[in-house]
């Protein structure tokens, strides 16, 4: 039997439902994207090279919000609280032991599923407002713990840290961390795409929908939800130790309320339920501010704003991210679909069903 295009509309085996790439095309495309994602470090500049190496940091941090907060629907305030912890536990252990990053780095996922076991346990007696004040809890407190250390250890500008090391090899090229976080972007998609096709996933849709029926399934919902908050928090910390390399420096001012506003900006603009849709709000919400700068630049408004461009960047991102809740609340994966679906179907026409909105 010969493959069908590559719509997805035409699967006929279970085996192929699960498959992630089905069809040649997909496989083609994924080729020709790989390719050029190995090439885009030597042929970019600079400045493109540090805001690609912002998104794929940043897109660690979204897709473990979009686990928990867009498939097991749990929502969370405390992801900068979490990004903190990870990146205070690396800096901590590098100022005070000398550890490396493979000491560092499983320390740092041990501390996040602690945290994410401790504030995961509200999550199975409240919801909504109540459970997004609980983890705001966690934001204060680490946040309140990393001010304590700098200010008794005299660190008042921050923990600075060296760059990884493996061998005589120092982690410290733009161009070298690009293809390392290119890695652990690529490793945290694949985590997450084969857990939402999981049982494990499964169980969050469901509690995410309805927690009643999802229970009258069998479906373990004190089980399910932990296990989201764990697992989202373990790579949110990792996701954290990256930065501190990265950065080369933990200071807690660095871990604003406004970082957690960011991604879940993110998960919102991106798509909620959708591991695409976190890349998507990642690339989105990372480039932003530039689009903001570039574009009061070329209106020459740049020395008559200047005082007040952060503010500016604040006010047109409050009003995107209203536009997008109430305009387009499938986010930009609804969008792409939609290009996708016709693009796939053109020349034809999709008629609605008759009675469908």
């Amino acid at each position: 039997m010969t493959q069908p295009r590559a719509s997805g509309y035409f699967r006929t085996r279970y085996e192929r439902d699960l498959a992630l790439l089905d069809t040649r095309t997909r496989k083609a495309w994924l080729a020709a994207f790989l390719v050029a994602l190995a090439a885009f470090p030597f042929v970019a500049g600079p400045f493109e090279l540090e805001l690609a190496n912002q998104v794929l940091l940043a897109s660690v941090g979204a897709v473990a919000l979009m686990l928990l907060t867009g498939y097991a629907g749990q929502i969370s305030l405390g992801h900068a609280g979490l990004l903190a912890a990870g990146a205070f536990t690396t800096g901590i252990l590098f100022k005070e032991t000398g550890a490396q990053v493979w000491v560092t780095l499983p320390a740092a996922a041990a501390v996040g599923a602690a945290l994410g076991v401790i504030f995961g346990l509200p999550s199975l007696r409240l919801r909504g407002l109540y459970l997004a004040v609980s983890t705001l809890a966690l934001h204060f407190i680490v946040i309140y713990l990393g001010n304590e250390y700098e200010t008794k250890r005299g660190l008042f500008t921050g923990i600075v840290i060296d760059p990884p090391q493996l061998g005589p090899w120092v982690l410290s090229d733009p161009r070298a961390w690009y293809f390392v976080l290119l890695a652990a972007a690529a490793a945290t998609v694949l985590v997450a795409v084969n857990l939402v096709r999981s049982r494990t996933g499964r169980a969050w849709r469901a509690i995410r929908g309805r927690e009643a029926v999802a229970e009258a399934l069998g479906i373990s919902v004190p089980r399910a939800k932990l296990s989201a908050f764990v697992i989202s928090s373990t790579l949110t910390a990792v996701a954290g130790c990256l930065f501190a390399y990265y950065r080369g420096f933990v200071s807690a001012e660095a871990f604003s309320l406004f970082l957690t506003i960011q991604y879940v900006a993110m998960v919102i603009i991106g798509g909620m339920g959708s591991v695409l849709g976190a890349l998507l709000g990642t690339v989105f919400v990372v480039l932003f501010p530039f689009v903001i700068e570039g574009t009061m630049e070329g209106l020459g408004l740049v020395d008559q704003l200047a005082s007040i461009v952060f503010a500016v960047n604040y006010a047109a991102f409050g009003l995107l991210m209203i536009l997008f809740l109430v305009f387009e609340p499938q986010g930009l994966v609804g969008i792409w679909r939609r290009a996708q679906n016709w693009w796939l179907l053109w020349p034809f026409k999709q008629k609605p069903l008759a009675g469908a909105r």
